[in-house]
């Protein structure tokens, strides 16, 4: 049993604690963190999520990422998270944003790493490969309807400060 932090819309603890796959109460929030991984040579990595997963299974996504835990900051979740879902560590790790959408509170970090490419580490029923793309073929990731568009909401301001996100989309 996965017991999580309830949060109040502002990001405070509710001091209630919710238990995953249970309803979240009107009113409260879990919170989740994302990582968007780039590797010091300017790759970005993307992971294929197991096409048994209920939400967007088959699909590349460009973040890591979950709920954080009982207990868990943030920051402590994205690193976990970061951990599990790839193997990598990060030399540092950068919030970007944070996003509110229905019971969830999004935290978007930027995690570089300088990890051995081949040594990325698939977590068995979350993700079934991976591969690094460089800048260019990131930016068509991007703008050509391949990342998850919930994914590219959450992190449209980072997209569109870097000049990845077209202005005609």
């Amino acid at each position: 049993m996965e017991i999580w932090d309830a949060y109040l819309e502002d990001g405070t603890k509710a001091g209630v604690d919710l238990i995953r796959g249970e309803p979240i109460p009107k009113g409260l929030y879990h919170l989740v963190s994302e990582i968007l991984v780039r590797h010091i040579d300017g790759d970005y990595l993307l992971m294929q999520r197991d096409p048994k997963k209920e939400n967007f299974g088959g699909m590349l996504e460009a973040t890591s990422g979950g709920s954080a835990l009982k207990g868990e900051d943030k920051l402590s979740c994205a690193k976990r998270e970061l951990l599990e879902e790839t193997g990598i560590t990060a030399l540092s790790i950068e919030e970007l944003s944070s996003y509110t959408s229905h019971n969830t509170i999004y935290y978007n970090f930027l995690a570089i790493t300088d990890c051995d490419k081949s040594a990325v580490k698939l977590q068995e029923g979350e993700t079934v490969s991976f591969k690094w793309i460089n800048e260019q073929d990131f930016i068509k990731f991007i703008n050509f309807d391949e990342m998850i568009d919930a994914q590219r909401k959450r992190y449209y301001s980072y997209l569109t400060k870097m000049g990845y996100i077209h202005t005609s989309k």
